[in-house]
């Protein structure tokens, strides 16, 4: 068994998720309460007893879905349960960053903060909105946004075979979501829990922003292969890690990237640590003999500490 760790992003945020978790384990408590203590944010608060308007404000989910993944990671690193490689979805690129110790979890969460304050506060004017586009290959998402005539929309997520998620302007993208009804192999069109123009050139002044938090940041050596969204290579000691992650912010995600590489590192064993099940039901469209594992709540992370201990 080869096990790849993955990490959720932006849009699987649910009120109350992790909350059983939390209760049942002080090590868990422990992480919530580092994370306040750094942010100044109540996150246990925040993610247990706020609405879903409230969570779902960026500044607070990339925050809330962060924790959550650290606190499980806290207690598979207890059980000597670990991963050779790990990837993640926009966000999760940074959870990623943290487990692997080229980032440090102070300086992860600091940094993971801004990014979610920029993200919400340094939008251009307007409405924003994005759409999965189900059974879109890369040709026919590129041809879609390209018709749009009425504002800027453009791929933003090329999450796995048959999966593009696009971004831009909330009259754009309806204006999308029109024109794919014209193309057969568009089964559907999703929207998503998000409220911005996400890796796209739009979140350029954040990504500024951004850019000068990441030059007081220190990064250390990897302990475990870390795959990047911006092109599904793994990071290499001779990577500008800064650099990419101010155009990681601008730039489309190439996660189906992620999920090829790992599987041609030999990972067998998918692991999606956080909230939701979107990451491994990409790697189901991919590869349909991969193990896959999801750890969302207490039932299934006992679950998988049982089956990923006896193998």
């Amino acid at each position: 068994m080869k096990i790849g760790f993955l990490f959720p992003g932006q849009g699987s945020q649910t009120v109350q998720m992790g909350k059983d978790i939390y209760d049942e384990y002080e090590e868990v408590r422990k992480v919530y309460d580092d994370v306040s203590k750094i942010t100044g944010i109540d996150i246990a608060k925040l993610t247990f007893e706020s609405d879903e308007n409230e969570l779902s404000q960026t500044k607070n989910t990339q925050l809330a879905i962060l924790t959550m993944s650290l606190g499980i990671l806290k207690i598979l690193e207890s059980k000597n349960i670990n991963a050779e490689v790990a990837t993640g979805l926009s966000l999760g690129e940074y959870t990623a960053l943290i487990y692997s110790k080229a980032l440090s979890f102070e300086e992860g969460i600091k940094l993971v903060q801004k990014r979610g304050e920029y993200m919400q506060n340094l939008l251009p004017d307007g409405e924003w909105s994005m759409v999965a586009l189900l059974g879109a290959d890369d040709e026919t998402a590129s041809k879609i946004c390209k018709e749009v005539k009425s504002g800027f929309v453009v791929p933003a997520n090329y999450n796995c075979v048959g999966q593009i998620a696009i971004s831009g302007e909330k009259v754009a993208v309806k204006e999308a979501m029109e024109i794919s009804k014209e193309f057969s192999n568009v089964k559907k069109a999703v929207e998503l829990k998000t409220s911005g123009p996400f890796h796209t050139i739009k979140l350029k002044n954040a990504a500024d922003a951004l850019r000068k938090d990441l030059n007081d940041i220190s990064f250390n050596d990897f302990k475990c292969n870390v795959v990047k969204n911006l092109d599904g290579e793994i990071y290499s000691s001779n990577d500008d890690i800064k650099d990419i992650l101010y155009n990681h912010m601008i730039n489309p995600i190439r996660f189906d990237k992620c999920i090829n590489k790992m599987l041609e590192l030999g990972v067998d064993t998918f692991v999606e640590i956080g909230p939701g099940k979107t990451l491994t039901s990409f790697v189901k469209r991919t590869n349909k003999d991969a193990k896959l594992i999801n750890i969302n709540n207490l039932e299934t992370l006992r679950n998988a500490i049982e089956e990923l201990k006896n193998n």
